[in-house]
């Protein structure tokens, strides 16, 4: 088991300044156009497949680093570059790790190379489960799978939101009900091959931040997929929905508790991206106070300035220590038992949104124009107290963690 430490190694040092590399000569000099296209930045997901960012090797790489750092460093370099291109390059291994976590052998090996496609060829692929009445209520969820026994195929319907890549994926990975008695637990995923009738793209949303990411709604209508499309099998599907009957008859709440444990190991990711975002803010906040000169001084001579710059440089820097923490715990199976991963989201999360929206204050009015990127920064740190559980979930997961309440 990997000892804890703030230290990182000589290969994790060496990775982390290719992609910081990376985001600094190729994201960073493309952000602000594509934040006004608000469309998919194909040529940087084109450049990050050329030198092998943009695929499964390279996260399987820092997901299976053994010290559980490998993964929020990643996530940090590139959202620091820009959060909305690399939400475009990472947003794939949502679906990816859904079908790592659930798939079989022979689907991880048919699906995963179709997601990504190659350097001269580049696709995306979907993760689709929220839907507009079941966000974080995932209980709510009304998609619906219907096994056709006659045809061994699964019929899909219903109406996912807030998809990533979602109509313009090459794979699109759907999670529907199969037993809608057993809430969470009723839940399968899907794969939903190529050019499937019935899958179309519902309405693209025009967002506040992260607007080089698609997102959008994925509608889907009689949509059929062969058997083989269940992530795992048919009849492993059967077995565990037998043992979730079982236990919802004696013991429901256990159910309940074991599924926000798998949600709570991947939020430190997501805090990491909010670092990254953070932390280029306050760089860009900094280096303003340092050239800026008023009434003959730099600004940052003022204890008004430089007293925020010190409490932002605080709040990225306890961030950063709470989402390691959660990572190494989580990479070393070390339970949370006091819900350390979504500790890890809630602060970096907010964080990301007091530090940029101080950079704003310390650049003035420049800050609050496109001609300097923390007016980007800010909007696009907005979605970190959104997505993966808002801010008000992550008190609630902390609150019933720490209580052992029903808190509601």
């Amino acid at each position: 088991m990997a000892e804890f430490t703030l230290d990182l190694n000589d290969d994790q040092k060496q990775v982390r300044d290719w992609l910081h590399g990376f985001a600094a000569e190729v994201i960073r000099p493309a952000a602000a156009e594509w934040d006004e296209r608000e469309e998919t930045p194909w040529p940087v997901i084109q450049e990050a497949a050329k030198v092998g960012i943009y695929s499964l090797d390279f996260y399987a790489q820092q997901f299976f680093d053994p010290t559980g750092l490998g993964i929020p460093m990643a996530m940090e370099e590139l959202f620091w570059g820009d959060a909305g291109i690399a939400l475009s390059i990472v947003g794939t291994g949502l679906a990816a790790v859904g079908v790592l976590a659930n798939g079989t052998e022979e689907q991880i090996g048919t699906w995963i190379p179709q997601m990504y496609g190659d350097a001269d060829d580049v696709k995306v692929a979907a993760f689709c489960s929220s839907e507009p009445d079941a966000g974080s209520d995932v209980a709510s969820m009304r998609t619906r799978a219907v096994y056709d026994e006659a045809k061994d195929e699964w019929v899909l319907n219903g109406t996912k939101t807030w998809a990533t890549n979602g109509g313009i994926a090459n794979v699109h990975v759907v999670v529907a009900v199969v037993d809608a008695d057993l809430g969470s637990k009723g839940h399968a995923s899907f794969i939903v091959p190529p050019d499937t009738p019935g899958l179309s793209q519902g309405q693209k949303f025009k967002k506040h931040g992260i607007r080089a990411s698609h997102t959008a709604e994925v509608v889907l209508e009689d949509v059929r997929v062969p058997g083989h499309c269940l992530l795992g099998s048919k009849e492993k599907l059967d077995e565990r929905l037998a043992r979730a009957r079982e236990r919802a008859r004696s013991g429901g709440e256990r159910v309940k508790n074991a599924a926000m444990a798998t949600f709570e190991a991947s939020r430190p990711a997501v805090g990491a991206m909010a670092v990254g975002t953070a932390r280029a803010a306050y760089e860009v906040a900094l280096d303003y106070a340092k050239t800026r000169s008023q009434f003959g001084r730099p600004i940052i001579d003022n204890q008004g300035i430089a007293f925020q710059l010190a409490d932002m440089r605080t709040r990225i820097d306890a961030a950063r220590l709470l989402v390691w923490r959660a990572s190494w715990m989580a990479a070393t199976g070390k339970p949370f038992t006091s819900a350390e991963g979504s500790m890890s989201k809630l602060y970096a999360s907010e964080a990301a949104k007091t530090v940029t929206a101080q950079a704003i204050q310390i650049l003035g009015g420049n800050g609050f124009t496109r001609e300097y990127p923390v007016e980007r920064m800010h909007r696009d740190a907005a979605i970190y107290t959104i997505f993966e559980g808002t801010s008000e979930i992550q008190r609630l997961v902390i609150a019933r963690t720490l209580s052992g309440m029903p808190i509601r």
